[in-house]
């Protein structure tokens, strides 16, 4: 049980008072912040303060839940984990690099403080002695703001567990109470069955859309990058008969521009509407890839509207959303809190809807949370920027089509999405091979192991807050620096996990065997997931084992009973 010591709000001005009331003793808390004050005033956290007297024996091992979808998941060690965002390289330009990372990757950017583990949304903990309990703390909810759990270790050896509402910045008015979502507190013998308890509470709060159907499908991105073309595609559609996929999806390399989603560019003659209709005559589902609230400065959009791009607070140059070489440089954030916004979004969604597209992929979809920025509804905090650009999407997409979800705050958007990327890219590679990495944050660059390993430790939220999308199967021996043994072990941990399975692969360097191997994390997979539709998902058992940071868990049986125990062979690299 959890004992509340105090609160507190940054910045702490006169007139904002905090009320709570503890619901269930030691279990539950309601919260609010109120405004008593005559003028609006800018709030960035609301804090609550609990001490765990019986934390358990050293050292403590703690789940560490990540921010949005490439934000790495998994446990550390209290006291002697160094939170990413203290990376310090001495090169101006790299540490420019850092923070933009800490931006992306963490609720919060400030730089947390020495010896402080940081969670998002829930955290769980126990201390190494065989009777220690698992303690779990999580915010019930994250539609109107972030929630961060914040752990260190006391003197006297208790644990101080710090919940924070994280507000931004948002602008709480004269006379104005805002609540905050409940913070509640649970223990038990093991790590899972709690996340478990507490991704069904937040799915019955927020109205989780959990009904979709298992999705299987193609998707062009990890064979063809940004080399993509209409014949690329048009070629894997011919060849596709023989598989067993439901959805058929373009991926980035279609666009005239980011931000320019109904226009196609030189290597797509034929446009998205005939490209859909074609794929829909094919019989699958067509679908999709856009990064919605990205545009490029060069765009139509922003040619045509260009107020409708969000501001830097300072000197009113445009908000950096992101940098991408194969987009042509820096990309500008489209200010998700302006009315005129919302409804090119969801008039794009429509659009593209009526075209055929009933599969969106929405990426890099962090990007109103950054901050930095001045927007047209000063009140809104992040999580209800994030927020708004999803809703207007699902308004012009009309409730019958398949949102998923990428690169995006996973607390934002339950209720709006069908789906949700829960791990880093995948790469025809365990480990990343790319030249350029974040310092601190090299567990978020493509590989297959960080996909891994947030699969397995977000297994508990799948079917509860949405469809686990794990991100891509690749079955190809050729083209690829992934083992046999390792492409199998990836996609049958896949299908164990009952997430989502999607090929990404040219089909023409796939055979009989490729397509047993298929077969095989199918069968897994939807047994797996219609457990999940009980109530039974898929159990990751070593969440809290191993020592340091971010181990690779290897244990995870799916909710029908079967194992596949370990799923890594024994003499591969864990770390």
């Amino acid at each position: 049980m959890l004992r509340l010591e105090g609160s507190e709000i940054v910045p702490d001005r006169p007139g904002l008072e905090v009320a709570v009331e503890e619901v269930v003793a030691g279990r539950r808390w309601s919260w609010s912040v109120a405004n008593a004050g005559d003028r609006p005033v800018a709030v960035r956290a609301v804090r609550l303060r609990f001490r765990v007297e019986a934390a358990g024996s050293p050292p403590v091992r703690v789940f560490q839940h990540g921010y949005q979808s490439w934000s790495p998941t998994g446990a550390v060690t209290l006291g002697e984990h160094v939170d990413p965002s203290r990376t310090r390289t001495g090169d101006p330009m790299m540490d420019d690099v850092v923070g933009f990372a800490r931006r992306v990757h963490h609720a919060d950017p400030a730089v947390a403080p020495d010896g402080e583990v940081r969670s998002e949304q829930v955290t769980a903990f126990r201390g190494a002695g065989a009777d220690d309990p698992v303690r779990l703390v999580g915010f019930l909810g994250g539609a109107t703001h972030e929630g961060t759990l914040r752990l260190r270790r006391l003197d006297d050896g208790a644990v101080e567990v710090v919940a924070e509402a994280f507000l931004g910045g948002a602008e709480l008015g004269a006379g104005r109470v805002r609540s905050l979502h409940d913070v509640v507190a649970a223990d038990g013998p093991a790590a899972a069955p709690l996340l478990e308890a507490w991704a069904d509470a937040v799915g019955e709060a927020e109205a989780a859309r959990v009904a979709a159907p298992y999705q299987v499908g193609w998707c062009s991105w990890y064979h063809y990058f940004h080399s993509l073309t209409e014949e690329h595609v048009r070629a894997n559609l011919a060849r596709a008969g023989d598989w067993p996929f439901d959805v058929f999806q373009v991926d980035d390399g279609y666009q005239a521009a980011i931000g320019d989603w109904l226009v196609t560019n030189e290597k797509f003659s034929s446009g998205v509407d005939r490209l859909a209709a074609d794929i829909a005559g094919a019989g699958y589902t067509p679908g999709i890839w856009m990064a919605p609230f990205l545009a490029h400065p060069g765009s139509a959009v922003l040619a045509a509207h260009p107020g409708w791009a969000a501001r830097q607070a300072e000197g009113g140059e445009l908000l950096t959303g992101w940098w991408n070489p194969d987009w042509d440089g820096f990309q500008a954030t489209l200010d998700t809190t302006d009315d005129e916004v919302q409804q090119h979004l969801a008039d794009t969604a429509a659009a593209l809807v009526e075209m055929g597209y009933r599969y969106l992929k929405l990426d890099f979809t962090c990007v109103p949370a950054l901050e930095g920025g001045r927007w047209a509804d000063p009140t809104a905090t992040p999580a209800e920027r994030v927020r708004r650009g999803y809703e207007a999407i699902r308004r012009g997409a009309g409730d019958d089509t398949f949102l998923l979800a990428c690169g995006c705050p996973l607390g934002a958007v339950v209720g709006v999405v069908d789906g949700m990327r829960i791990g880093p890219d995948v790469a025809p590679s365990w480990e990343r091979v790319d030249d350029f990495a974040m310092p601190g944050y090299e567990e978020v660059s493509p590989a297959t192991r960080g996909a891994w390993r947030s699969t397995l430790a977000r297994s508990f939220l799948h079917r509860r807050l949405w469809l686990n999308d794990p991100d891509c199967i690749m079955l190809r021996t050729s083209e690829t620096r992934l083992a046999p043994e390792v492409a199998r072990a990836w996609a049958l941990a896949v299908g164990v996990s009952g997430g989502m399975a999607i090929v990404s692969d040219d089909l023409a360097l796939l055979g009989p065997a490729e397509r047993a191997l298929l077969d095989e994390a199918l069968a897994r997979g939807r047994a797996s997931d219609a457990a999940a539709a009980d109530g039974a998902t898929a159990r990751c058992d070593d969440l809290l084992a191993g020592a340091g940071d971010l181990p690779v868990p290897t244990h995870l049986t799916d909710g029908s009973g079967a194992a596949l125990d370990p799923l890594l062979p024994p003499s591969f690299p864990r770390r």
